[in-house]
């Protein structure tokens, strides 16, 4: 059990035994004691939740509650009051034999296990990957690893918008443009070249809505009536009919961004359990459209357009299926969602999307629950995160002016591969691993500077910033874990560890800090899966190189004369190690062990 549980009950038992009062557990709060009161504790007691109940004063509380739990307690030292606050200091055979036992757990047990189904990437195939992407994809991959970790049956998938306008623009400028151009013929990777014929259809969409303004229309009459977008919109009723023409170009098209994608995914380490494709989804929210229309529970308008009415639910009108017939973004959701829960069965369906689809998935769940009567859809979770920018602003994918996921990546090998000969780390490694060192640097500076943010914000993303040895980074991270590494080779491999020093060994403040931030490892994983933060991770895991750092620098290992000093040592650089290892793996970020 829990050193923090067995405190819980123990506090319960001293205001029941001290005042005749019986609390819940959840009016007593651990908190791990304030830096400038550590001398005197290791975690403290808030106490003001229990003096509106016993009538007496925060100080007086705390008096009485530490004298008895130090009486009571074998674990506990000492304690001191601060105001409302309890500390208390644990003894320090407790910490050694935290220790000695190990602090590196990363399964940590769950009331029932649960399956969740969580959907990250969502790409659309007019266009390549981007650094929007890379956000999503990072983000989903880490939250992944942390729910598996805390226990659940994580399965993860991906919905490819493989049909639509967007679609259909990219394919209409490659059938006027394009002359038979392929990424064989162009050097292109399939993704970049569908994407390169949807920046040149919004170029000369863009010229035709200036000409028909010119001639009298408005913007939006103009918008509507560009033949660009008629024949855009022709195109798509075309595919929705199976025309062979236009399936035999989509289905070529697609291919070749699929192939793109792939080599994208494999650079950034993502994988996934299933891949959905709208255009297999499609088909069953229109049926279940169809029949909300049949139900009431739709309405048609003169147009023959199909809308849901959610004003009652506090939104608007929400329109599900075009004039001619068509389906938008919201009916191939519907019909997704639904298909999944029937697959998966999931306990909850959580969607990695950012913060500009929060109405969208509003929406969503409102219509499946509300309208269509699926009670499943209460399990659906968006978590919504803030957008990725660059110094010099906002990317437009329409416009080209995105950064591309793999320029960048290789522009993040690039730099590692000029910092890190720089400073030297490389001299003793042979071309293929410093190729696999470049490139395990790079993609770490990459993620850790991206999930250490807190999903909900948003963030500016500077490449330079991210490689850097000495800041909070990935680098940072992972060289604090090879220093560790070429420590214990030194002194050859450790076996049976815990049992080679005494339990009454003395601990200096720095190896007791540094002990205890080990032992909070298994609460920040359970506190992350909770709250579905990778940043919660990247922050303890950065916080726990610091402090080693700073313990290597004052604590020597290898110089210790006493025996089991000396082994404590080792044994907390080995544990630290190990807890970096598994914390960088939650992240999606590999560690070397030599640099």
């Amino acid at each position: 059990m829990k050193f923090e549980q067995h405190l819980i009950d123990l506090t319960i038992e001293a205001i029941q035994s001290l005042f005749g009062v019986e609390i819940e557990a959840n009016l007593v709060s651990i908190q791990k004691t304030n830096l400038i009161y550590r001398a005197e504790g290791d975690f403290t007691i808030v106490v003001f939740p229990f003096t509106r109940i016993l009538k007496k004063s925060p100080e007086e509380t705390a008096d009485l509650l530490g004298n008895y739990l130090t009486s009571h307690s074998e674990i506990i030292e000492s304690y001191g009051v601060v105001k409302g606050f309890l500390n208390l200091r644990i003894q320090s055979n407790f910490w050694v034999e935290t220790i000695q036992q190990g602090a590196t757990e990363t399964s940590l047990p769950v009331d029932k296990r649960e399956k969740i189904l969580i959907e990250f990437s969502s790409p659309n195939t007019n266009k390549p990957l981007h650094l929007g992407h890379i956000r999503n994809n990072l983000l989903g991959w880490s939250v992944s690893e942390i729910l598996k970790a805390n226990g659940h049956d994580v399965v993860r998938v991906n919905l490819v918008n493989d049909r639509g306008i967007h679609i259909c623009k990219s394919m209409l400028a490659w059938q006027k443009w394009g002359n038979g151009e392929t990424p064989e013929s162009s050097g292109l990777k399939g993704d970049h070249l569908a994407g390169k014929y949807y920046v040149l259809f919004d170029q000369y969409y863009k010229e035709e809505i200036k000409s028909l303004i010119t001639s009298g229309l408005s913007e939006e009459e103009a918008k509507q009536q560009a033949p660009l977008m008629q024949h855009a919109r022709e195109m798509l009723k075309k595919w929705e009919d199976n025309d062979a023409e236009v399936m035999q170009l989509w289905n070529t098209m697609n291919g070749w961004v699929y192939e793109g994608f792939d080599v994208t995914y494999k650079q950034m380490g993502i994988s996934f359990d299933k891949i959905y494709y709208e255009s297999q989804t499609w088909q069953k929210g229109k049926s279940l459209v169809e029949d909300a229309l049949k139900n009431g529970n739709c309405y048609q308008k003169d147009d023959q357009s199909v809308w849901v009415d959610l004003r009652a639910e506090g939104l608007d009108e929400k329109i599900l299926l075009r004039s001619d017939g068509t389906s938008v973004y919201m009916t191939q959701d519907l019909g997704t969602a639904y298909i999944r829960h029937n697959e998966h069965q999931p306990k909850q369906m959580i969607y990695v999307v950012g913060n500009e689809q929060n109405y969208h998935f509003d929406v969503l769940k409102l219509v499946l629950q509300k309208k269509f009567g699926f009670q499943w859809a209460e399990s659906i979770f968006h978590l919504s995160y803030g957008m990725v920018e660059l110094p010099e602003g906002k990317m437009k994918s329409r416009e080209g002016t995105v950064v591309d996921a793999d320029d960048l990546m290789e522009v993040m090998i690039q730099t590692a591969q000029t910092t890190t000969e720089e400073l030297g780390k490389t001299l003793n490694f042979d071309l293929d691993e410093q190729t696999q060192l470049y490139r395990v640097l790079a993609m770490g500076a990459l993620k850790y500077f991206i999930l250490k943010v807190d999903p909900v914000k948003n963030m500016v993303f500077n490449p330079a910033e991210s490689i850097d040895f000495n800041g909070n980074t990935g680098p940072f991270i992972q060289y604090t874990h090879a220093r560790i590494c070429s420590l214990i080779n030194k002194v050859g491999q450790l076996e049976n560890a815990s049992t080679m020093f005494s339990a009454d060994t003395t601990l200096s403040q720095k190896e007791r800090q540094l002990i205890q931030l080990l032992y909070e490892y298994p609460s920040v994983v359970q506190e992350a899966g909770n709250h579905m933060s990778p940043a919660l991770i990247a922050n303890y895991v950065f916080d726990l190189a610091k402090e080693y750092n700073q313990f290597y620098h004052e604590s020597p290992v290898l110089k210790e004369t006493d025996a089991d000093i000396r082994q404590l040592r080792l044994v907390i650089s080995s544990r630290t190690a190990l807890v970096i290892k598994n914390a960088m793996h939650l992240l999606g970020i590999e560690v070397p062990e030599r640099m």
